[in-house]
């Protein structure tokens, strides 16, 4: 058996734009639900939505059957829990919280079996490695993984050209709520000196040969972003989707007479 390619981190060496959604439900069912509305990448988030080893499998093999491709987000740049994401089939990952150099360097190792790194090896156990089936994914992993690091705070971006000069960093995700509380705005991530940071980021880690990526709900917004280069941008995270559809569908029946949601017609079953 062979090892597939990664579509995701081929795109984005290529300059290209790929669009895709949050997931924090952490639910298999919710996650296959968004993989068939036609997303280039999702995101799966361990740091902030109560997702597991267990979770994140089942998400991962719920998405296996769509062209879609998942990007983990594990809870810190801790080399154990990347170890058991990797092994368990993540091949992108976005690693929160990475400021220096020094923990991209670090990131990186966790990534990558000896001697470049400290992955520990474990390939005959490991979903990714299809069991040992692929009986070259060793050697392969290390051009394999896509590595993004998350720069969210404004120590980041001032060390921002030292991070992207790490080898094996392939793209940088500028995280707007983080950078904004960094910067004295908390809550308030459209405060105009955000936007300049963040626009000045995108540009600069665009300007390096890096992807740049963001997350960002509002189209206008997020259009903006892409153009300026951003490639890897998510557009809408699915439990707010949810709450503000159930908000509408809610709104339809309080402002007058019912009226069927969008979508759905009139008389028409669930």
């Amino acid at each position: 058996m062979e090892l597939s390619p990664n579509l995701f981190k081929k795109a984005l060496a290529q300059g290209s734009s790929q669009i895709g959604i949050w997931l924090g439900l952490s639910n298999p069912v919710t996650s296959e639900i968004c993989a068939t509305a036609g997303f280039d990448w999702c995101l799966i988030d361990c740091e902030h939505a109560p997702n597991t080893i267990e979770t994140t499998l089942l998400q991962l093999q719920a998405l296996a059957a769509y062209p879609i491709a998942p990007v983990v987000r594990p809870a810190w740049n801790d080399p154990v829990e990347i170890k058991r994401l990797l092994d368990i089939g993540a091949r992108n990952l976005l690693v929160p919280m990475v400021q220096s150099a020094e923990e991209a360097r670090r990131a990186v190792a966790a990534v990558r079996y000896p001697p470049h790194g400290i992955r520990g090896v474990g390939a005959a156990v490991s979903r990714v490695a299809r069991w040992g089936a692929i009986g070259d994914y060793l050697p392969q992993a290390k051009d394999d993984i896509c590595l993004l690091c998350q720069v969210e705070t404004a120590e980041a971006l001032a060390n921002l050209d030292e991070i992207m000069a790490v080898e094996g960093v392939d793209g940088i995700f500028i995280g707007p709520a983080d950078l904004a509380a960094s910067m004295g705005h908390l809550g308030n991530p459209g405060h105009p000196d955000v936007q300049q940071a963040i626009e000045d980021g995108i540009r600069r880690v665009r300007a390096a040969g890096k992807a740049p990526g963001i997350l960002q709900g509002d189209v206008a917004s997020a259009q903006r972003y892409l153009s300026l280069g951003a490639q890897f941008v998510a557009v809408g995270v699915d439990a707010v989707l949810l709450r503000r559809a159930a908000e509408q569908l809610r709104g339809h029946f309080r402002e007058g007479a019912p009226v069927a949601p969008p979508g759905i017609a009139a008389g028409q079953p669930y």
